[in-house]
């Protein structure tokens, strides 16, 4: 990003994996707790990148960043994580500049989604961009890039139906229940986990099952409470989950725990048992597997799921990407001020050193030399030039390069570009 005076000698990359290459136990080795995210930035601090926002979700995980080579981000990530760099060669994608500015626009605005309008990821942006700001990892850039995507999402979310529907993982889970499943207002349903799958899926199964027998556990149980309040549900001890799950008929996991939370050992019961794990990593052993009566189902098969809303949604893409692209042109066309910036800065300087030692002379000369008059005159025709200068460089039939070098020529701007 030389070129557009963003950083010196740094280019804007966005490194990653996500569903679309890295099965759900690869995307586990390199899920990003909140204890990693801050160990990353203060190594990103450590190795003076300049700025940077990584994000870590149930089906991706990315970092948008400055670095001279991605390999310098790639190792950010392999360093706080379980995963090697051997591993993220086989199912990463590396974007530079322009293509990373792009795909972070797809990326936020749902279209890269897993299920097709899940804006999820929006809020997880939005999150590691104030976590980045905080630790001093963020520059006008990148937070003005940020700001971009999030205004297409809401344009997206409001001119174009491609979320209508409720159709997004935890929904996704509901629904398979309910293809799965018979008389499911009467089945014991136990939901571990209370993070915001976990409470998204608990609104969706009260909400569309009509079921009072949902129980919830989570290892800080006032959370579970705070969940339960609001629909009325009942609230067990962590240290009862064995129990319960011998009660239920449905589990349904969703805990940010870095390892398997349920194994086989923990399963007494005979009677069948529907398991939905929807954490990455994944949450539940695949030993379960090996139980006659247990039945597991991961987030990634849920998401094969298509309906009838998905298929509408498909209908959208092209009024969504439409929007994209307009917001991303009014980025790439502030981006492109930041090219001629400085060269403009540098003319109306010297333009100003100019005024100045004409007014100098005048003053010298006429005793009755309106000071405020001749400096309000000067001033306005600095500004005058300049802008035209700005509006020459922003005309598209222009070569902003060419019409660079000729101003700095001109005007000998060389050595005033290193002074302002």
């Amino acid at each position: 990003m030389q070129k557009y005076n963003i950083s010196r000698s740094n280019y804007f990359y966005a490194i990653g994996l996500s569903y679309k290459k890295a099965d759900a136990d690869i995307r586990g080795h390199f899920s990003l707790d909140e204890e990693s995210k801050l160990a990353l930035l203060n190594q990103a601090k450590e190795n003076n990148i300049e700025s940077l926002v990584v994000t870590s979700t149930c089906n991706r995980t990315e970092i948008y960043g400055f670095a001279q080579h991605p390999f310098q981000l790639i190792q950010l990530l392999c360093d706080n994580t379980r995963g090697t760099v051997e591993e993220f060669q086989d199912v990463a994608y590396i974007y530079k500049n322009k293509d990373a500015i792009a795909h972070m626009f797809r990326v936020g605005s749902g279209l890269d989604s897993q299920i097709l309008g899940d804006f999820e990821i929006i809020s997880q942006l939005k999150k590691s961009t104030k976590l980045s700001r905080k630790h001093g990892l963020l520059n006008n850039f990148t937070e003005r890039l940020v700001n971009a995507v999030i205004q297409a999402s809401k344009r997206i979310k409001t001119e174009t139906e491609i979320s209508s529907g409720a159709t997004s993982v935890s929904f996704a889970s509901v629904q398979y229940i309910f293809n799965s499943v018979e008389d499911i207002s009467n089945k014991n349903i136990l939901l571990f986990g209370t993070g915001k799958i976990g409470r998204n899926t608990c609104e969706n199964l009260v909400k569309h099952t009509k079921n009072d027998q949902i129980t919830l556990i989570n290892r800080t149980k006032t959370k579970a409470e705070q969940v339960a309040g609001k629909f009325n549900l009942i609230v067990k001890d962590y240290a009862n989950l064995q129990e319960e799950i011998t009660n239920s008929d449905i589990l349904i996991v969703a805990t940010g725990a870095q390892r398997p939370t349920i194994d086989k050992h923990i399963i007494q019961s005979k009677k069948q048992l529907l398991i939905l794990d929807l954490s990455i990593p994944k949450n539940v052993d695949a030993n379960v597997e090996t139980l006659d009566n247990v039945t597991l189902v991961h987030l990634d098969d849920l998401s094969k799921i298509t309906d009838q809303t998905l298929e509408k949604r498909k209908k959208h893409i092209p009024l969504a990407e439409t929007i994209i692209e307009e917001v991303k042109t009014e980025f790439n066309n502030w981006l492109e001020t930041r090219k001629f910036a400085p060269t403009i800065k540098a003319l109306k300087h010297k333009l100003t050193n100019f005024a100045t030692a004409e007014l100098d002379a005048q003053r010298k000369k006429n005793a009755d030399f309106n000071e405020a008059q001749a400096e309000l005159i000067s001033n306005n025709i600095i500004q005058k030039i300049t802008n035209h200068f700005a509006h020459h460089l922003k005309d598209d039939d222009t070569s902003t390069d060419d019409s660079l070098e000729l101003i700095k020529k001109v005007f000998r701007l060389e050595g005033t570009l290193n002074n302002v």
